[in-house]
């Protein structure tokens, strides 16, 4: 039989079992200012209600198709927890989403968050959420709506979870890939900030065999802390790629370099008819990877399939108009390079030429 002699005397509450409401609606008003700040035509961004809510028409859509992605962050969380550096992770969460949207040619239009953690700490939950607001307002979509669930004994000490959920739209007919993607297309890189959000697992496991701490210079840029460098966030690629469409540049393709790396996210973008031709000379690799290679005695086909190597973004176009994109880009503040050709189709639906300068 159950002991009752143990019950406080006016019973249980939620609290004693390891979730305080108080927190959770402390949390909502603390990042409610964050929240507003993402406002856009369609959404007022107020959050509290039971969903979030999006009009179309006041976007200024005809006849959209609605484009949605879901992602997380993956192991790099483990990176903010254990330094607890939790202001930029909610950048990556935005990030692995609505670069995923805009590779269809379509506008992230709203965003919505999952936030999971054994105990809430309303300091922590509000400087995530003040990341995703940041990376919603990079993005230009709307944070609608969020869940914050307090999961005593799903998650140990200080450990949380993130997921990210966006939805965007397109004009009836402009969706990307194009079908006329061709033998002779170019194919324009866009640079990475870094590691991005993929690989952490093998990053981390580096790390340990390297031996340097988090809180010491990052052997590949002693202006910053390892945990700092490595913690940069996922470059978010959506107001460049519009602006390029929107003047009128001819994208016929696009691939968000992610998990899988060269090799398999760049066929995701492509017709079976045809190959990718990369020339690694092309290739401007940040120092992180180098170091990475190095101290995990790593080859380099197997870096181009688990990590960027410095490219976030592939775009296939017309070879006539790549160097009018890689203007546009520079302008737009991006790092952009002609790496390669799209050729018949091949045994391998990507190959390579040159070297990864690692």
């Amino acid at each position: 039989m159950s002991d009752a002699s143990n019950l406080p005397s006016n019973g249980l509450s939620y609290k004693h079992a390891g979730v305080d409401i108080d927190a959770g609606n402390a949390l909502v008003d603390a990042i409610k200012p964050a929240v507003r700040s993402t406002r856009r035509p369609g959404a007022d961004a107020e959050i509290g209600g039971f969903g979030g809510l999006f009009d179309l028409k006041a976007a200024g859509f005809i006849d959209p198709v609605l484009v949605a992605a879901n992602d997380g962050v993956g192991t790099k969380l483990k990176i903010a927890i254990d330094t607890g550096s939790h202001s930029t992770i909610g950048i990556d969460l935005v990030a692995m989403c609505v670069n995923d949207i805009v590779v269809q040619g379509a506008e992230p239009l709203f965003f919505l968050d999952y936030f999971a953690t054994g105990k809430l700490d309303v300091e922590v939950g509000k400087a995530i959420v003040e990341g995703i607001a940041e990376g919603c307002r990079i993005s230009g979509c709307a944070l609608i709506g969020g869940e914050t669930a307090e999961m005593p004994g799903m998650y140990h000490g200080n450990d949380y979870d993130l997921a990210g959920f966006a939805v965007g739209a397109a004009e009836r007919g402009t969706l990307l890939p194009r079908p006329d993607v061709r033998p002779g297309d170019a194919i324009v890189a866009i640079g990475s900030s870094g590691v991005h959000s993929n690989g952490y697992s093998l990053v981390r496991k580096i790390v340990d065999i390297s031996g340097v701490d988090w809180y010491l210079p990052a052997p590949f840029d002693e202006a910053r802390t390892l945990s700092g460098a490595l913690l940069t966030p996922t470059r978010i690629y959506v107001k460049p790629i519009l602006s390029a469409l929107k003047a009128g540049i001819g994208l016929k393709a696009l691939a968000h370099i992610t998990g899988g790396g060269f090799i398999d996210n760049i066929p995701r973008a492509l017709p079976e008819n045809v190959s990718a031709h990369i020339d690694l000379n092309a290739v401007q690799v940040p120092k992180v990877f180098g170091w990475l290679a190095r101290v995990g005695g790593m080859g380099e086909r197997e870096m181009l399939r688990t990590f960027n190597c410095g490219v976030g973004m592939i775009c296939v176009l017309d070879a006539r108009e790549a160097e009018q994109l890689v203007s546009h880009l520079y302008e737009q503040g991006e790092k952009p390079a002609i790496i390669g050709r799209i050729t018949e189709a091949g045994a391998e639906p990507v190959t390579f030429e040159g070297k990864l300068a690692l």
